[in-house]
């Protein structure tokens, strides 16, 4: 185990969580688990899933969903930006010929 890990608690719909974790990810962690509960209370208060293991299962694949989507979101504007610096270097490229 990694002598730089620290133990962080979380509480997720009422129950706690014992999370090794580096001290500069600890924040993220802690912002995740409450992403993670908010979501779950919800999903438990609209009372369309039931149970703490179908809550849990259908809250990861909605925040996998998220992520996948942000991806892909990510990928098209890496692509767009880098379509764009070509053109701009062509153009630069243009401007230095013509002199």
């Amino acid at each position: 185990m990694n002598k730089n890990l620290q133990p962080v608690l979380l509480t997720i719909m009422g129950k706690e969580y014992k999370i090794a974790c580096a001290p500069d990810e600890q924040d993220d962690l802690i912002n995740s688990a409450k992403q993670l509960d908010e979501k779950m209370r919800k999903m438990r208060d609209s009372g369309k899933v039931s149970g703490a293991d179908r809550i849990a299962v259908m809250a990861a694949l909605n925040l996998a969903h998220e992520l996948e989507m942000m991806k892909n979101q990510n990928a098209m504007l890496n692509q767009t930006l880098n379509e764009c610096l070509v053109k701009m270097g062509h153009k630069i490229e243009n401007v230095l010929e013509s002199k």
